[in-house]
């Protein structure tokens, strides 16, 4: 007994269960590595697998033979040969493909009707596929992906090729369809929603925004007996008269977003809300000019709305007085860009919806301090709060925000002038934030930035576009305060230097970085980010002049995740550019524009070494007519859109 391990106690279901607990990404990666029956049991529990190279996918299948989620997304070419490969090459490929529940393809713009096919055929127990922004995804996909005629949840946003008949084979194919997403499929009209509706009766959400579909699709909609959510952003053609029919059917609607349908007005929205007591979201941003006291009237039969959206458009204090007195389970509103927002309109409504959680008063440029310290002192629960442009608002409305909002996770000062170091050290003491922006606070510098590391270590998300005060000191506490900061925008902040990205070469976690216009960094800096920072994956670096050759170089070797950048105004030359495109090889995103020590010559090389896993590619316009035809023709047969500038 004496060489048992403490370990020999525990049985399977026991480790299953302890593995089960562990939530955190790193902290599973640690959790795997204690000894080999850790290791054991990730693999038979393991659910989800999302991965960034593809050659990985074919051992990783077999490692982890329970995965029911596997997402594709950012691999940088997924084609029908790849899945005939994935099928043929695992050991077992029934194993993993029966145990199969939801698919994301978005962006696999080289798959087609063959692989798709394939896939549903295999994977019998699939419920859920995205295939958005496939730009081959056509009619012929449609059908062969209504094969899997277990799907309950499909995403085919901005699928151009799709028309009516494919549609047709969805609905028919897949009669048990819980949600559906076809945003931005233009060729999908009144005919392929009718015939839909009429198919697939198990319809809890839909989304048909930016379609050009008309009332008549609405009066299709009604009929659906379980629909909850409708989603139809910026439909022009889709008028009062539609909202009238969608008010007297829908009977389990709870959730209705027309933002943005030009052709809606106060009446439709109050067909709506007389047709729907129980609607728990109303979204009518930009819809009319004008809340009329009549829409508000209305509302107050509403006894579970809770979120509320009515950008753009004129409201009053009574109005909001009105919300105030009627609505009280509301958890977000939205005044984006509302004439009328006043200091006495926003206090009155939060004096009674006390539960508010999310605050969108993005260009209400009336509010000042009095307005933020009423939120602050009635919304304790207060997440999310968006003031950009409310120039107004100084340190002292921010002190009563950190003094009582301390469950702030999210905060927009982008353009708030009156923000300085002082106001920063108030909000540090919402230490559970994980986005703040505040580009264009030209008042704030390093000073400040301490007071934010020094506290808010979860911050994820920072912003300090055109912050002119910020410098390499300020980045020196981010590197040492902020572990977990992944998206940083740092663009035009002109003192920074390339000591700056020695600091930030720390961050093992930053993914996004945005450093346009840094006229001090040079190709030091850029090694030591290229090197230190090894989750990049989306980065700018437009108008950094002074970076040459031997910057890029570093790149093109350490920087392997890769898969946007913007290296528009570069001094870089043909060969860099041809070792940047050429050893990033999961880059899929690249604007080149103004290259002027590029030739043709080696933009040709450059999209020659990229070509097939490229999807999206800016090019200076002339560069249209002095590219040979080849190189063109294969990167629009693979996929690749390319934008002229």
């Amino acid at each position: 007994m004496s060489g048992l391990s403490i370990l020999d106690v525990f049985t399977e279901d026991l480790l299953v269960r302890v593995r089960g607990k562990i939530g955190d990404e790193l902290d599973a990666k640690t959790w795997r590595l204690v000894c080999k029956e850790f290791l054991r049991v990730d693999s038979l529990t393991r659910s989800t697998l999302r991965l960034t190279r593809i050659e990985f996918l074919f051992q990783l299948l077999e490692k982890y033979p329970n995965v029911k989620t596997l997402d594709l997304s950012v691999c940088p070419r997924v084609n029908d040969g790849t899945i005939s490969l994935l099928l043929s090459r695992t050991r077992n490929p029934l194993s993993w493909a029966q145990s199969l529940k939801s698919l994301n393809l978005r962006r696999a713009t080289a798959l087609r009707y063959k692989g798709l096919e394939m896939l549903a055929m295999a994977c019998v127990c699939l419920e859920s596929v995205d295939v958005s922004y496939c730009c081959g995804f056509g009619d012929r996909e449609a059908a062969a992906l209504s094969c899997a005629g277990g799907l309950r949840e499909v995403k085919m946003d901005k699928c151009l090729n799709v028309t009516d008949v494919g549609l047709a084979k969805i609905a028919v194919g897949c009669a048990n369809l819980e949600r559906l997403s076809l945003k931005w499929c233009l060729e999908i009209s009144d005919l392929g929603i009718d015939l839909l509706c009429k198919k697939c009766q198990d319809l809890k959400f839909l989304d048909l925004s930016y379609l050009k579909v008309t009332s008549d699709s609405l009066c299709s909609i009604s009929t659906l007996p379980n629909l909850e959510d409708l989603a139809m952003v910026g439909c022009p053609l889709v008028d009062d008269i539609g909202l009238q029919f969608l008010g007297n059917g829908c009977p389990s609607l709870q959730v209705v977003d027309v933002s943005r349908c030009e052709s809606v007005s106060s009446s439709g929205v109050i067909s709506v809300i007389r047709g729907h007591s129980g609607l728990r979201q109303l979204k009518a941003g930009y819809c009319f000019s004008e809340v009329s006291m009549t829409v508000l009237y209305n509302m107050k039969d509403l006894k579970n709305l809770e979120t509320i959206i009515i950008d753009g458009a004129k409201v009053s204090d009574s109005g909001l007085h009105f919300i105030s007195t009627n609505c009280k389970s509301l958890v977000e509103i939205g005044l984006s860009k509302c004439v009328g927002v006043t200091n006495m309109g926003i206090i009155q409504l939060v004096s009674g919806c006390v539960n508010l959680k999310i605050i969108n008063l993005t260009c209400c440029h009336s509010i000042t301090d009095a307005a933020i310290s009423a939120i602050a002192g009635s919304c304790r629960s207060l997440v999310c709060l968006k003031v950009e442009s409310c120039h107004k608002i100084t340190e002292k409305g921010l002190y009563q925000l950190g003094s009582f909002c301390l469950l702030l996770k999210e905060l927009d000062l982008t353009d708030c002038c009156g923000v300085n170091d002082k106001a920063l050290e108030y909000l540090s003491r919402c230490s559970k934030l994980l986005c703040l922006k505040l580009g264009l606070c030209a008042n704030i510098s390093d000073k400040g930035l301490f007071y934010i590391a020094s506290n808010c270590s979860k911050i994820r998300e920072l912003d300090l576009y055109r912050c002119t005060g910020i410098g390499d000191d300020g980045l020196a506490a981010l590197s040492t305060g902020c572990k977990e900061l992944k998206n940083l925008n740092l663009s035009y902040c002109d003192k920074i230097t390339d000591r700056g990205m020695g600091y930030l070469g720390s961050l093992e976690e930053l993914s996004d970085l945005e450093l346009r216009g840094l006229m001090n960094l040079t190709s030091v800096g850029l090694t030591m980010i290229a090197v230190g920072c090894k989750k990049l994956a989306d980065l700018d670096l437009k108008h950094c002049e002074k970076i040459d050759d031997s910057g890029f170089w570093a790149l093109a070797f350490y920087s392997q995740n890769l898969r946007q950048i913007n290296l528009s105004y570069c001094a870089l030359t043909s060969m860099a550019l041809c070792m940047v495109m050429g050893n990033l090889t999961r880059l899929q995103d690249a604007k080149l524009v103004h290259l002027n020590y590029c030739t043709r010559e080696g933009f040709e090389l450059a999209l020659w070494s990229c070509c097939g896993r490229m999807k999206k590619v800016k090019l200076i316009a002339p560069l249209r007519f002095l590219l040979s035809s080849d190189i063109l023709e294969a990167l629009h047969a693979t996929g690749c859109k390319i934008r002229w500038d």
